[in-house]
This record gives C-alpha cells, sequence and structure tokens, in this order.
C-alpha cells in the first residue's frame, strides 16, 4: 500500500525545461546546483556535459555543439548553477529575447496578374541609361507582363492593352507602342506543354501499368 501511495505521477513532477534529455538528466542537474561546494559542482557538471555529449557521439567533440550542450546545461538549471563554463555564458535575457519583426512589403499592385516582381523590374529598367541594354529588358517586361496576363485573365490579349499597363506602370517612361510581342499562341502552346495529360476517363496516363504486380526473375 505504502509503495502506491509513493507513485510519483508526472502531473506532479516539476516541468522539463529540454524535455528531449528526460526526468533523469534534469534530475542530475538540479543536484549538481545544490551542491555547496565549488570544485565538487564543477566536477559534477561536467560529467553531465560528457553524458550529454554520449548521446550524440558523432558531435561530441565539435566545438560548437560543446558550447550548444554548456548552453543546455545552464538552460536546464534555469540558469542557477554557478560552474566555471568553458564558454562565454549566454544570459537568460538573450536567450529569451524576441527577434525584430520583419518588415514585410505591403504593396498593393493595381494589376496584380503581373504581381509585385514586375513592379520592381520596371523600377530597375527605368532606372538604366537609355540603350541596347535598357531596351532589352523593357521588351522582356512587356513579354513577361504578356505571359502573366495570359496565364490569369484571357486566351488572347491585345498587345496595345500591355503597352498601355506598361506605360501606366512606368509612370509614362517606357512606352513600346508600335512594337511587335511574342504570339500569344506560343505562350499558350507551352502552357499546354506544360499541363499533364489525361486520358478519356479523366485520369492521367500513366505507361506501362500492366507491369505492375508482375513478378520479375
Amino acid at each position: 500500500m505504502n509503495l502506491v501511495e509513493n507513485i510519483e505521477y508526472n502531473t506532479e513532477r516539476p516541468h522539463l525545461i529540454i524535455p528531449e534529455y528526460g526526468r533523469h538528466f534534469q534530475k542530475m542537474v538540479d543536484h549538481a546546483v545544490s551542491i555547496e561546494d565549488r570544485a565538487e559542482r564543477n566536477k559534477i557538471a561536467n560529467s553531465i556535459i560528457a553524458v550529454m555529449g554520449n548521446l550524440q557521439p558523432h558531435l561530441r567533440d565539435v566545438p560548437d555543439f560543446q558550447h550548444k550542450l554548456w548552453d543546455q546545461l545552464f538552460i536546464m538549471s534555469d540558469f542557477k548553477l554557478d560552474v566555471d563554463s568553458p564558454f562565454p555564458i549566454t544570459s537568460k535575457e538573450v536567450l529569451q529575447q524576441r527577434p525584430e519583426p520583419l518588415p514585410y512589403p505591403q504593396n498593393h499592385p493595381k494589376y496584380r496578374f503581373y504581381g509585385n516582381n514586375i513592379k520592381r523590374m520596371i523600377d530597375v529598367a527605368v532606372s538604366w541609361e537609355k540603350g541596347d541594354k535598357r531596351d532589352g529588358l523593357e521588351y522582356a517586361i512587356a513579354n513577361h507582363m504578356k505571359k502573366c496576363y495570359l496565364n490569369w485573365n484571357k486566351d488572347t490579349v491585345d498587345d496595345k492593352a500591355i503597352f498601355k499597363h506598361l506605360l501606366e506602370l512606368s509612370d509614362g517612361q517606357i512606352d513600346l507602342t508600335g512594337e511587335n510581342l511574342t504570339e500569344s499562341g506560343q505562350f499558350l502552346k507551352n502552357r499546354i506543354a506544360k499541363t499533364p495529360k489525361y486520358n478519356n476517363g479523366g485520369k492521367k496516363n500513366q505507361r506501362n501499368n500492366n507491369n505492375r504486380g508482375k513478378k520479375r526473375y
């Protein structure tokens, strides 16, 4: 009866700071914290580090990995373990510090089917000096805009519509009126070629299905 009464349940035990190492490791660290003699405490701490390293022997002798083990030791002790560490001790505040929020772009383009990268490409083209290099980039941008337009809008598009949008997005600095872009059929042909082929039943064609399940000798 006494044995049943002395059973420890996980709900009654202290919270594990790093569960990967298990309850026994946490008890070892707690025991090291309770030792008053500093020399003995250092000895126990190094023994715990050695056992932690044995769990991953292929990384045990890597300097960066040793630093990680010592950081984990101090974390499991809630930074209460006072020992001589071979590495700088990372403070609790630094580990709990949250990273700065990333400045995500908040762009709301008028023509969303072109994407945000088109506007960046246009801005780059406008910043270049006029010449063959800029002309080539402007023509490539217009062709890409036409391909995007066909992917999300219609099966055909007049080049004049692309030139109008390009002129608007570039604030009137890129005017390709009179140029001839790639035919819409070429873009559509490439799009169809990349689409998986299906049979009459609506299922994707699979070759050599008859050989499946057969024994090979």
